[in-house]
Parts: structure tokens; sequence; C-alpha cells
């Protein structure tokens, strides 16, 4: 799943490529897609792209006035292409959700592997209007987010440290991979309790977090959406690295896994040398 610093620099691309050009196509690939009626997708035909912005995991097209909004959730992805076929999508014949024409002859489109649809596509007067939107959590490289902000945050919340930095509606923009290398980062156990940290903790989570999101989005700037993907898996220290040696103490990395998604620490840097066993059959580390 792409995170703010993927998101970022797809957010970053788009607005340096669709600079002064305008939308003179959008097709349906996905009957899924797109979860608002009015406006249709006509209204963005002819529309100039006045702006491309970012909050949290969305991306926000400003196309005149009229916003085009997609979160790629789980297993979509950006496709870019500067010359785009002429064909006609076909709606379920094709893995791509929605393309997007442009008047240059370039544009994108939006792909969704799996069968599991999750990405979602909004056409709004506004981005506010868009449910996920309205309710996101402060930005974690926002200039608002302080560290006053984020001990408050964390001390109202009594639940795992993990979910913590991954619930939208607390903090925008962290999900599975980056929550993982921020608390090895902060050499936290993921089941630590948020409300429970002391402040010397709190600071160091605070450092982590805002460390480690600069850095991924700096490696991540400029690089074209085909990279990107290969770019976030080669800078991860722990998360999807299972059974490699972890960066910073030479010990394994290890995996907890529940339903459907798994998390990656160091047993040595993060939770006192103790592995965790699976979250249904043990009590948390704190």
């Amino acid at each position: 799943m792409p995170e703010l610093p993927e998101v970022q620099a797809l957010a970053d691309f788009l607005r340096a490529r669709t600079a002064g050009l305008a939308v003179v196509g959008v097709e349906i690939g996905s009957i899924t897609v797109l979860k608002t009626f009015s406006p249709p997708p006509d209204a963005l035909i002819g529309a100039p792209i006045d702006g491309v912005a970012r909050f949290g995991k969305f991306i926000d097209l400003d196309c005149g006035g009229t916003h085009l909004v997609f979160h790629l959730a789980r297993a979509g992805w950006l496709r870019w292409s500067d010359a785009l076929s002429s064909t006609v999508i076909r709606p379920g014949k094709s893995p791509i959700a929605l393309r997007v024409r442009l008047d240059d002859g370039s544009g994108f489109d939006l792909t969704e592997a799996g069968t599991k649809k999750r990405l979602a596509a909004y056409i709004v007067g506004s981005p506010e209007q868009v449910p996920g939107i309205a309710t996101l959590g402060p930005d974690p490289l926002g200039a608002a987010f302080t560290e006053p902000q984020f001990a408050a945050i964390l001390a109202g919340r009594r639940a795992q440290i993990k979910g913590v930095l991954r619930d939208q509606g607390t903090i925008a923009g962290i999900g599975n991979a980056y929550s993982d290398e921020i608390l090895h980062v902060a050499k936290m156990s993921p089941f630590a309790i948020a409300s429970s940290l002391d402040p010397t903790t709190v600071t160091r989570l605070y450092a982590a977090t805002r460390e480690t999101l600069t850095a991924a989005v700096a490696a991540a700037s400029g690089k074209p959406a085909a990279e990107l993907k290969d770019a976030k898996r080669a800078g991860m220290r722990v998360h999807g690295r299972t059974g490699a040696t972890c960066p910073e103490c030479g010990d394994v990395v290890r995996e907890v896994s529940f339903a459907d998604s798994s998390l990656q620490y160091c047993a040595t840097c993060q939770t006192g040398g103790k592995p965790l066993a699976d979250r249904r059959t043990s009590k948390f580390l704190k």
C-alpha cells in the first residue's frame, strides 16, 4: 500500500507533469471505483488542472474547481504514460479502474490488482466532501504537528502504539510499513500502550516519526511512478524483511502475523530481546 512518502512523490510528479494541461477524457474501467455520482465524470472534460495536493494518503487534482480525488488503497497504483493508447478501456476487461486523458496525449491509469476492489475515486466540489479526508488527523510532516500535540494525542489513547500510528483519524498518512519503520528507529515494541509512554519515550517516538518520514519523502522525491515501489522496498529496515538481518544490531528480523496483515520488528532493538507471540494468544509487551 502506498503511504505518505510515495503518495507525496506521486502528487509531486503529477503536479509537475500536468502543469498547463487540461482533461480531455475520463474513462471508468471498474464499476466500483467511483464513489460519487454528482458531478459526473464528464464534468472534468475541458477543465484545466490547476493544482495537485496530498491529504494523508489521498491525491487531489483540482480541475478548474472540480476535484478528482483518489485513494490507491492496498493494491492500487498510478501508471503514467506520455502517450496513452487511443483504445477506450472497457469496464471489467482489464486491471485499469480509471483513465484520465490530457490534451497533449499523455495521461494516467489507476490500476488495482487482486480481487478485493478498494481503490476509490471521488469527483467533488471540494476535497473536504470526501469522507476519508474530512476525518483525517493531523499530517505528521505538517508544521502544526508539534511534539506537544503528538504527546496529547498519545495521552488520550489506551491502545497499542502500532495501531495508533496507523489510525488515519489520529495521524494522517502512516500505514503498516512506515509504522514498523518508525517503531524500529524509536526502539519501541509495537504493542506498547500509547497512553503509558513516558515523556522521554514520546520525544524519541516523535523524532523517529518525523525523521523516518522526512527521509522517505526525500528518497522518493523525483522518482517516476514506475520506480517508487522498488525504492520503497529497498529503503525498508525491517518491514517486509522477515528473516533478514537487522541493520542496527545484527539480530534476525521477526514477524507477527494477523488475519490480513503482519508486522516486522527486531526483538533485540525493540522488545528487550523477547520475541513477540501472536497477539491472539499472548499478553502484549509494554
